[in-house]
């Protein structure tokens, strides 16, 4: 009768229209199928909420497109008119770096720009959360990490000894109490594995397991992730209740960055609401970026839609690292339909088309990468030099997926690439 495999976004409705359809077979009245129009109910919903987070289409894709603005957005007026007119409508400001000065000005240039085009252009800053990274880095010589090697971890350099080669401070070094040995730590975006071989009183020996052949250079400000520890920090950072304040009065949307917990949502709508008196609840987006967010995702939806709007981002740089790359690309299509069905926007995020912005040239990968990024409702792309070109490229891509693919479902569209007479047997 019905495999149920594509009613994300009504299952209500192809229940109703299921269980009518049994008993028109089995002869049992009483039943009656749902108005057509409930189906498409669940579309609407999704599409008003795309939207509101991510601007108009003026791309002519179902798909849009976000972009983390450089620190030069701010002075700069001619490249943020070039990212609206390349088809920018979503503009992403990092409260990781610059301060209140800097993301007032880019915002003010994006919407000054987006008016001028005759368009709109949404705003979302992100709250950087506690994301963890190195602060600073002692070595004998010029590091660049082989497998096999050793570095320490340390909360002060005091903790450090003689006979350690390489050390590093990090940015909570409350998490090196929580490391036991065999515990893993990976160091920028996974380019480094290492797992605990030691630990005591505020510090922590690392062997490398993962590098690539040549080694891997360690450097400050790098992301740390620990995929086997759960961390018990803040999911707001005293700067980000310093950065809060501007973020309300100059964005259109918050990023929560790094939460995993039904209550995390509390304490941010908490600190909205005290800062916001009076106003409506504020659109925000949930980056999951950890195993236990996604495990909670379900209740994250709900407590975060019964605040206020609520979008999805897929933060596939730490969370491809926290639950291991071969995971990756399953639980991103789990998010996605499990946003399908709660009506709730998806942002498919990092790296894509990381050659083409910051080199000038897509890989082939990369290419088939913003290809399946067209089931989310917005793709975002980092800073880089030829961000403009990369925007045109990548709405060259998802307009031609359209033509194949709706979310889950393929269109089957003519083939364009064969004429029909060489289709047709001889």
């Amino acid at each position: 009768m019905s495999s149920l495999g594509r009613s994300e976004a009504h299952v209500l409705a192809s229940l109703d229209a299921l269980c009518a359809t049994l008993a028109r077979v089995a002869g049992v009245p009483g039943y009656e199928y749902p108005p057509s129009d409930d189906a498409a109910d669940g579309a609407r919903a999704l599409d008003a909420a795309q939207t509101l987070f991510f601007g108009p289409n003026v791309l002519g894709a179902s798909t849009r497109v976000m972009v983390t603005l450089p620190p030069e957005a701010a002075t700069d007026r001619a490249l943020v008119r070039a990212l609206v007119e390349a088809g920018m409508t979503c503009a992403r400001i990092n409260c990781a770096h610059d301060n209140a000065a800097a993301w007032r000005a880019m915002a003010d240039a994006v919407r000054a720009e987006a008016s001028a085009a005759g368009t709109e252009c949404r705003v979302l800053m992100d709250v950087g959360g506690p994301k963890c990274r190195i602060e600073t880095v002692h070595a004998a010589e010029k590091i660049r990490l082989l497998r096999g090697d050793r570095l320490v971890l340390v909360r002060e350099m005091a903790c450090a000894q003689t006979a350690d080669k390489v050390i590093a401070t990090i940015a909570f070094p409350e998490i090196l109490d929580q490391l036991v040995p065999g515990r893993e730590v990976w160091i920028n975006d996974g380019k480094i594995g290492t797992r605990v071989v030691a630990a005591a009183d505020g510090r922590a020996e690392l062997e490398v397991f993962r590098a690539r052949a040549k080694g891997e250079k360690l450097k400050p400000e790098k992301g740390l992730n620990f995929p086997d520890t759960e961390l018990h920090l803040s999911p707001l950072t005293g700067k980000d209740l310093a950065d809060l304040p501007a973020v309300v009065d100059i964005a259109d949307i918050v990023g929560f960055s790094f939460v995993q917990r039904p209550e995390d949502l509390t304490l941010l709508h908490g600190h909205l609401a005290r800062l916001r008196p009076g106003r409506p609840a504020m659109p925000a987006i949930l980056k999951i970026e950890t195993p236990l967010a996604v495990r909670n995702l379900p209740k994250l939806i709900v407590r975060a839609g019964a605040a206020g709007p609520v979008a999805v981002m897929i933060a596939r740089g730490d969370l491809a690292v926290e639950l291991g790359f071969a995971r990756m690309s399953e639980i991103q299509e789990e998010i996605m339909w499990l946003c399908e069905a709660a009506h709730v926007p998806v942002v498919w995020a990092t790296q894509v088309l990381e050659s083409l912005v910051s080199e000038g040239s897509p890989s082939r990968a990369e290419a088939t990468d913003a290809a399946m990024a067209q089931r989310a409702e917005c793709v975002m792309l980092n800073k880089g030099p030829f961000l403009p070109e990369a925007i045109r490229f990548l709405g060259d891509i998802l307009r031609r997926m359209d033509r194949h693919q709706a979310k889950k479902s393929a269109r089957f569209g003519p083939l364009h690439s064969w004429p029909l007479e060489e289709l047709r047997p001889d």
